[in-house]
């Protein structure tokens, strides 16, 4: 199995702290965001890591990982990141966001599903919302399940609460056969949306969210099914919240989330 960290964009909403620096490359409680990601990688046997980088990739170096590098990364996103390190899709595959910290239990399960399409989903994702903006009607998507924990659809913004039945990580899985399928939707659809919405964020392909490639993959019939945990997980999407994670850690309470 391999790990693919997705560390192309500039993160822009990090910018007080991101300047001249990839939002994975971040210190926290002493390490980089990308620096314990791969930590958690090997201590439950990934060796093959890969990272995409883009925006400063200079600034992204650590020994014994591959390289890719999205050099369009200011006119794209995470799809066409991933799609720059497709050559290595001949095994199953982690995928993880470069700007999300996870503790190894999570990846040990997600690492366990034999699923070609697994999330990883928060069904207790309402806890962190509120003490990371003090409301859970803010900067929300929705993701629905069926009765079986399949993803029904996902992807629209400010959706309504009942449409949210748990909450989008930026974990997954790709089985060998599921990566297969991934480059056929993608080949399919790149000229046809290169300048008109693809799927529910509205953007174009190359511009295109995980997530629209996760509702691409469900409207093509395939099952993409969720993972659920509850918190183990947070993510630096914002000057706030890494502020506010900071101060988790140096206050004690960063355990009701993550354990590091």
């Amino acid at each position: 199995m391999k790990a693919i960290i997705l560390a192309a964009g500039q993160g822009t909403r990090l910018k007080k702290y991101t300047e001249n620096l990839p939002k994975g490359m971040l210190r926290f409680d002493g390490k980089t965001i990308i620096e314990r990601q791969i930590e958690v990688y090997r201590r439950c046997g990934i060796t093959d890591i890969i990272v995409v980088r883009g925006f400063a990739a200079d600034k992204i170096t650590y020994p014994d990982v591959k390289y890719y590098e999205n050099a369009d990364y200011a006119n794209s996103n995470m799809v066409e990141s991933l799609m720059t390190a497709k050559q290595e899709f001949d095994d199953d595959m982690i995928v993880s966001y470069s700007d999300v910290l996870f503790q190894e239990s999570m990846l040990r399960g997600m690492m366990d599903r034999k699923d070609d399409f697994a999330v990883a989903v928060d069904t207790n994702w309402q806890e962190y919302w509120q003490a990371r903006y003090g409301k859970i009607d803010f900067d929300t998507e929705s993701l629905s399940l069926d009765e079986h924990d399949n993803i029904t659809e996902l992807g629209l913004e400010a959706p309504r609460q009942e449409d949210i039945d748990a909450r989008y990580i930026g974990l997954l899985k790709f089985s060998k056969n599921a990566l297969k399928k991934i480059v056929e939707i993608h080949d399919r659809d790149y000229e046809a949306y290169q300048d008109r919405p693809w799927k529910q964020s509205g953007k174009t392909i190359r511009k295109a969210y995980m997530t629209d490639l996760l509702q691409a993959v469900i409207e093509s019939g395939d099952s993409v099914r969720a993972v659920r945990f509850r918190n183990g997980w947070i993510e630096f999407d914002t000057n706030e919240d890494y502020e506010t994670a900071v101060q988790w850690v140096e206050n004690g309470t960063i355990g009701r989330f993550i354990s590091l």
